[in-house]
This record gives C-alpha cells, structure tokens and sequence, in this order.
C-alpha cells in the first residue's frame, strides 16, 4: 500500500514516524496530513536506503538540489560528487536530469548513494532515446514514454516531474498569447513538440489512468510538471500558465483518489509582487496540495548570481506556504553547475527555506536564531560557527584577520555587545 493509502486506512507507518522525528511534531499529524493530501512522503519502495522526509503544510520548507549529466559533460563520478556536495550542504531532496550517458546506470547509481529522496524527469530517457532510435523525439512513441516511466519506478526514483498539463488546449491558448520565452522547460518542450508534429493530445494527460497504475505500484510521488512556467518576468501568470495549473488542480484529485501522493510545481521567473498570489492560486486551485517552485527568480539579469536571485524569491514563496523550493544554482542560464555550484545554491535555497519557516511559524524554526543571537552576546565563536548554514565558510571568515580581543575584526576595541556588557552589567546566564 501507498502511504497515502495506509494513511487514509488510519495506519501510522515507519515513515510517517520517522519524519514526525524530524520534524519534532506527532506522528498522527503527519499521518492526518498524508491522509488529506497536503503532506507526502516520497518513499519508493525499491529505494533501500531511503531516509524519508516529508514535504508539505506544517512542515519546515524543504530544498532540492538538481544534478545529472548534459550533452556536453558529466559522468557517474561527476554526478555523485555533485550528490555528495548536495548532501554535505544539507539538501532534502536530489534531481537526476541527465541527459547524456548510460542514463540508467547514472539513475542506479544515484539512487545507490543517496539517502535523500531522488526524483527524475523520465521524459528525458524517453526522448533521448527516440533520437537514438528514430532519429527524432517526435517518433517516440506512447509505450516508449510509459516504458521508461516504469523504469526509472523499478529502479527506486521516489518522485518523477511529469508534464501531464501541457495539453492541445494550453498549447492552442499559449499561441494566441505570443510569449517573450515560449517554452523554457525541457520536458514540456519535448511534448509540445511531439503533440503539434504528430497531431495527438499529451499521452501523459489522454493516459493518465496508466501513469497512477505505475506510481501505485511503486509509490512513486507524482510531481506535476508546470511544462508552461514562465521563463521570464514579461510572461509571468499568464493565461496559459493558469491553464495548466486548472488541468493540475483536476490531475491532483484523480491522483488522490486513486491512493497516489501528489504535488504541484510552480514557476518560475515572477515578479516579486506575483509570488504570494500565485502561492495562493495554487493551493486553491490545487486543493492544498505541497507547491514546488524552481526559485522563483524575481529579476531576469542577475545571470551569475542567479542563487541570490532564487533565494529572494524563494523565501517570499516560502513564507506565502510553499513547501518544497527547488535550487538555483550561480551557473543557471550559463553552464551546467559543478560541485561549488551545487554546494553555494543549496546553501542559498536553505537560508531562504529558513526564513519563510520562520515568518509561517514553523515549529522551532526561529529556536535557532535565538541560540545564534545568544551566542553572539557571549562571543563564543565556536557555537556561531555550529548553529551558521555554512560552519566551513564563518571559520575562514572570522579568521581572516587577526583580533587583539575577543571580538571580531569589525569593530575591534570597539565592539557594542562587549560595551554593553561592561557598562550595562548585562550578564548572558541571566538571559532566558
């Protein structure tokens, strides 16, 4: 059974359990949570070593870090340091996109060496393949898309982005808009094209029946691809974007009804003033289902630091009840990321994680923040260090430049918390 399944059955399972642990809540709100569909465990049950982690209402904002090979580079041994570097940085969750390589061999051995959850975009294989096969992606054929599906299910991928929205209806609506980007996601731009050359609705929408059957199987999580994200300011919220989310928040109930945990993504590229109604949007017309956005990037020319660009909005969408925000990375929309790329956006993904949990009211989110607080009214640099998002980067930082006190180099002699102690009588045991 699902854990959707087992929990609307009333059971508690090891899962719903050990994600009540970390998150320091009762297992029965979890299991209460799963049950509505507003929380999922993406928990495979072919992925072994799985430490399960939930995503969604109540729960601290999650991060996922995306790895996996291009045309251009990447190997199994570039992608697992990549994973390593994910997983040292404290990511929740990995991507596999490669595209290149022995595409299942990179998948196994990522699923191998991870104890997050692992999602993939099949579509990928599944085009990839068609070009080897026929020469183009538009000759893949339905049994060929459903085919890697299943197998990367078999394999143990926890959940797979599915582009189930992108139907002959948002394609017709998106053409009669003319966008500035038209198309920036990869796998919805393989299904436009294969649906417009072949004349065929989304097999993905016209067979969704199918597609539940294999994420049932396996209990896959469903990630609703948004196929139609904007992928630039000028084209946020538009009509065909909101086209796509109506067909979701419709593919979000069969999916629950049919026992399959499922989320949502989102955009994207928004305007600042867009992202808490599109958060909004989403959880109503998608019932409360967890909302997974990629950023969003608020501005379109910060190409290089792009991860600044990400976190801001990242922790607005936060805040406004996103669940689960997906990277971005210094190297998005310049080159495909390397390790110090994976390990400086996740970083980034976090602390805006972090401070959307803090302004929801996540339970002990700001705990810490009073702990680091404290420890900077004791200048105990050893604890500031252990409660910072990067402990490796605050050493060298502090050790930069030499210090006559115990204060840092900023202000010296001059340091406020040690003035205030001395000539204030404010002693750190009496704080509480």
């Amino acid at each position: 059974m699902t854990q959707l399944e087992l929990a609307k059955e009333g059971t508690t399972s090891p899962q719903m359990e050990q994600v009540a642990r970390r998150e320091g809540i009762g297992a029965e709100a979890i299991r209460k949570g799963v049950a509505k569909g507003e929380i999922v465990i993406p928990a495979n049950v072919n992925h072994a070593n799985l430490a399960p982690c939930g995503i969604g209402k109540g729960l601290s904002t999650k991060v996922n870090a995306n790895i996996g090979t291009s045309s251009d580079f990447g190997n199994i041994d570039t992608e697992l340091e990549k994973l390593q570097a994910a997983i040292d940085a404290k990511a929740d969750a990995v991507m596999d996109l490669s595209t290149s390589d022995d595409l299942q061999a990179v998948r196994q051995a990522i699923i191998a060496a991870s104890p997050l959850p692992v999602g993939s975009v099949p579509i990928y294989q599944a085009g990839v393949e068609a070009v080897t096969r026929h020469g183009t992606i538009v000759k893949m054929t339905t049994d060929e898309l459903f085919n890697a599906i299943e197998e990367h299910a078999r394999d143990g991928v926890d959940f797979v982005t599915v582009h189930c929205g992108v139907t002959q209806q948002a394609i017709a609506r998106l053409k009669r808009q003319k966008r500035v980007t038209d198309v920036v996601s990869r796998g919805g731009s393989f299904l436009m094209a294969w649906m417009l050359h072949n004349d065929c609705e989304n097999p993905l929408y016209e067979h969704f029946d199918r597609l539940l059957e294999i994420a049932r199987r396996y209990d896959v999580t469903l990630s609703l691809g948004d196929g139609l994200r904007p992928g630039s300011l000028a084209d946020a919220t538009d009509r065909a974007q909101v086209e796509e989310l109506i067909t979701l928040g419709e593919l979000v109930q069969r999916s629950r009804e049919a026992g399959v945990q499922v989320m949502v993504e989102g955009p994207g590229h928004l305007p600042i003033n867009q992202i808490e109604a599109n958060v909004q949007l989403e959880k109503a017309i998608c019932n409360g289902a967890p909302f997974y956005v990629l950023g969003p990037l608020v501005t379109d020319i910060a190409a290089g630091y792009d991860h600044i660009t990400g976190a801001i909005g990242g922790a607005i969408a936060a805040a406004a009840g996103t669940d689960f925000l997906c990277y971005v990375t210094p190297a998005e929309h310049l080159s495909i990321p390397d390790t110090e790329d994976v390990r400086q956006g996740v970083i980034a993904s976090r602390i805006a994680a972090h401070a959307g949990d803090i302004a929801k009211g996540v339970e002990g989110a700001a705990q810490r923040d009073r702990q680091m607080s404290l420890a900077r009214k004791r200048l105990d640099w050893e604890k500031q260090a252990s409660l910072s998002f990067d402990p490796k980067r605050f050493r060298s930082g502090h050790d930069k430049r030499a210090t006559a006190g115990e204060a840092c180099s900023m202000c010296g002699q001059f340091c406020a918390m040690e003035l205030a102690e001395k000539y204030l009588g404010i002693a750190v045991a009496r704080c509480p």
